[in-house]
């Protein structure tokens, strides 16, 4: 009997194991975090990656970087 070689492989290893999903959730930003990248939480629970920091102040909060002068 021919048998499809995938078939074969899972009768002669078994099912490989479910790789753990790296994606943790979504920023306030809308871009994915993954478990391990750096987070920021307001204290009204919204997170925001590290890398969107500025642009979360800039764009969500109004703030205005400017040069002391």
């Amino acid at each position: 009997m021919l048998e499809h070689p995938l078939i074969t492989k899972v009768n002669r290893t078994g099912y490989p194991e479910k790789e753990q999903s790296k994606h943790w959730g979504i920023d306030a930003m809308g871009d994915e975090i993954k478990f391990g990248d750096s987070i920021i939480e307001d204290p009204y629970g919204e997170v925001i990656l590290e890398e969107n920091l500025e642009d979360y102040l800039i764009e969500r909060l109004g703030f205005v970087y400017k040069k002391a002068e």
